[in-house]
């Protein structure tokens, strides 16, 4: 890709993502993470303005060639959103494999593309063995606010400038007869050009309840199709059926050791499992063409953490900006890690069901609710 170096600083000052020093927690989650009392200060959060403001100085102060570009230096067909901001990668590491890591595609869920911010520090600039090894097997493609005009709301959505006005979900856009919001169309091109061998979606849920405890759930583990459900086990020969299922009982099992971070399995409606194919994570793993973009049919894995809480809602807490970030940051590093060295691939997959979950009675599908068999 023919690619110009981002070099402009914004006007806002730069944000400070830092992680927390301490990983001391209590046993559960407390009252403030989330919070169910609708108290979420948003003027902590990340801006359009001050993640352009931070990119430029992490490319900046780099010790291992941070390059951040927009679309449109990356010359995709579309490149900004429907409002007309810059859509931002940043991509680090000299690895044969590409992953793409993605963050706010909902507007309302601020932690993603900040867990991603802490993310890209350490990659750009921790010189441990872990981290060298990251850089060395993969080359990362980041994307903290893939829906800026959404965040800049504070809605979910973006918003079609073609007058309509029309509210559109960008993680159901991705899908043969959609692709009206131009995010969508902008993003999809980058993917065909990337091939990534994995990927990971960040997200935000409501709040939520352990099923069978009743306690606070702070990170709901999810796979946009179902392991087992009617497409999954179709794709690559079931190998994405394994492959994802292995990479969230990995994920599962080294975040559990952290006394602040009560995890789940994804689910809605209290018991349904999700095969959604209109979904950016889903899309790659059907290996969606359009628009002939992606003849050799590619496909990749992918999954998504859901942190509890978000913005609009007012349900994230005062208190729970560090913590919230940090329990990403962890499942990041730990399935990254556990991929580069293999320890991901030698999971049981079968363990998907010890995580906890309600018994699942139904999948919710594009086209409605499918009974389990």
């Amino acid at each position: 890709m023919n690619r110009r170096r981002f070099t402009s600083l914004a006007a806002a000052a730069a944000l400070s993502v830092a992680l927390p020093t301490s990983l001391a927690g209590p046993a559960l989650a407390g009252p403030e993470f989330p919070s169910p009392e609708g108290r979420t200060s948003t003027a902590s959060l990340m801006t359009y303005d001050s993640m352009i403001a931070e990119l430029a100085r992490l490319e900046r102060t780099s010790r291992y060639g941070l390059d951040v570009f927009t679309l449109a230096e990356a010359g995709t067909a579309h490149s900004t959103s429907e409002q007309g901001r810059d859509l931002y990668v940043a991509t680090i590491g000299s690895g044969p494999e590409n992953v793409w890591l993605q963050g706010r595609i909902h507007g309302n869920e601020p932690y993603g593309g900040e867990s991603l911010m802490a993310l890209l520090k350490e990659l750009s600039s921790n010189g441990s063995a872990t981290y060298r090894t990251l850089r060395e097997k993969y080359t990362f493609h980041v994307i903290p606010m893939y829906n800026p005009d959404g965040s800049e709301l504070n809605i979910r959505h973006t918003v079609l400038q073609d007058g309509s006005e029309e509210r559109i979900d960008l993680n159901r856009d991705w899908m043969d007869g959609k692709f009206v919001a131009a995010e969508s169309e902008a993003f999809y091109e980058y993917w065909t050009r990337v091939d990534p061998a994995f990927g990971i979606d960040i997200h935000h849920q409501g709040l939520k309840r352990e099923h069978g405890t009743d306690d606070a759930v702070t990170l709901s583990l999810g796979i946009s199709l179902a392991p087992g459900g009617p497409t999954l086990p179709t794709l690559a020969d079931g190998a994405y059926d394994v492959l994802t299922r292995q990479m969230q009982v990995h994920v599962y099992d080294e975040l559990s050791r952290y006394g602040y971070v009560n995890i789940d399995r994804y689910q809605v409606s209290g018991s349904y499992e999700i095969d959604i194919h209109g979904g950016v994570t889903s899309a790659m793993m059907l290996g969606l063409n359009h628009n002939g973009l992606n003849p050799e049919g590619h496909s990749n894995p992918m999954v998504f953490f859901e942190t509890s809480g978000n913005s609009s809602d007012g349900s994230l807490g005062q208190k729970a900006r560090g913590r919230s970030i940090q329990q990403n940051v962890r499942a990041l590093e730990a399935l990254l890690t556990g991929m580069a060295t293999g320890a991901v691939q030698q999971e049981d997959p079968e363990r998907w069901e010890e995580i906890p979950h309600a018994p699942t009675t139904a999948y919710l599908t594009d086209s409605g609710i499918v009974p389990k068999p």
